[in-house]
């Protein structure tokens, strides 16, 4: 079984990168407006909560794209990292922990 340093260094990079895209990408979610094309506000006490939102003037052609490209990049290394060739060489029994191993890496480093 794979131990973290045994990753290897486009395996280790390619994850950092995912989990930066990641980051970069909620934040952005976080600060659009909550619908992409402009909507009306509206309250619905309808159902078990109550749900609120305001009005949305919806995403610039700016953001949009930007929330595509990365999206885009988000997917390029998801594919990247999880068809690498490293994961071959993993026992199929070994592979869930091990690439759990991989996604937290960084937080052992940094110990």
């Amino acid at each position: 079984m794979a131990t973290t340093h045994e990753f290897p260094s486009d395996l280790l990079a390619g994850q950092e990168e995912l989990h930066q895209v990641r980051a970069e990408l909620s934040a952005l979610l976080k600060r659009l407006p909550w619908s992409v094309e402009p909507m009306d506000g509206f309250s619905d006490d309808t159902g078990w909560r109550q749900v609120e939102r305001p009005a949305s003037p919806g995403w610039t052609e700016d953001e949009q794209a930007e929330v595509e490209k990365l999206r885009r990049r988000e997917h390029e290394l998801a594919v990247f990292v999880s068809t690498h060739r490293f994961w071959a060489e993993v026992a199929a029994a070994d592979r869930v922990e091990t690439r759990t191993r991989l996604k937290h890496a960084r937080e052992r480093t940094k110990e």
